[in-house]
């Protein structure tokens, strides 16, 4: 059984603070560029989708040279995991921090649930930006996806210590992962709040029942 020690973080990736806003200090006109860059990769998103986030095309949106993409974030990668990073920063300062059930104070149970249903939302809401990040041979874990990993192993192992937490965990964030959102809202026509109640359920059990 895997449990969550040193090892088990190794797997997953230990868990980060995502960078605050202010810690760390640019000159203005690099932080003016990169926020640029990132301005142009997020219309490119919303407008033509995650087959259209191209580096040369994100360059040419921003008015920069393609070296100048390539210097800040490395890759294609680098870029879209910068881009998550803007908007994970406030969801895992509220499950590390925030008030429960979300956040620490509620039974594992619940935050695992509240947590879970937050996690389709943001997701959903930022689908295209979800799908670019998507890379099936990247190994390890994308850091920010590993802390959410790391998070739901621990929650798993507080609910029931007999389970293997990481593999359970994989389980749940490969249920609710950016593909199968996608095709759940754009093929099949699936609102979201209907994709939060189904994941809600079955986090509680579709099989479990009250009956000795």
């Amino acid at each position: 059984m895997v449990k969550i020690d040193a090892a088990a973080g190794s797997d997953l990736g230990q868990p980060r603070e995502l960078p605050m806003a202010g810690q760390r200090r640019e000159r203005s006109d690099a932080a003016a560029n990169r926020e640029r860059i990132l301005c142009a990769a997020r219309t490119l998103l919303a407008e033509q989708g995650s087959d259209a986030l191209t580096m040369q095309a994100v360059a040419t949106a921003a008015g920069v040279g393609k070296g100048t993409v390539f210097h800040r974030f490395g890759d294609r990668d680098g870029l879209t995991q910068a881009l998550i990073d803007d908007y994970m920063r406030d969801f895992q300062d509220a499950f590390l921090h925030g008030p429960p059930p979300l956040g620490p104070g509620a039974r594992p149970a619940e935050r695992l649930e509240a947590f879970v249903v937050e996690l389709v939302q943001i997701q959903a809401d930022h689908l295209e930006l979800a799908l670019a990040a998507e890379n099936p041979a990247r190994h390890p874990l994308a850091p920010v996806y590993a802390t959410l990993a790391f998070h739901i192993a621990a929650l798993v192992h507080e609910i029931d210590p007999t389970l293997d937490e990481v593999v359970v965990a994989g389980f749940i964030l490969s249920a609710i992962a950016p593909p199968f959102l996608h095709r759940m809202r754009s093929v099949l026509g699936v609102d979201t709040p209907t994709l939060q109640a189904n994941a809600r359920a079955l986090l509680q059990g579709l099989t479990r029942t009250d009956d000795p």
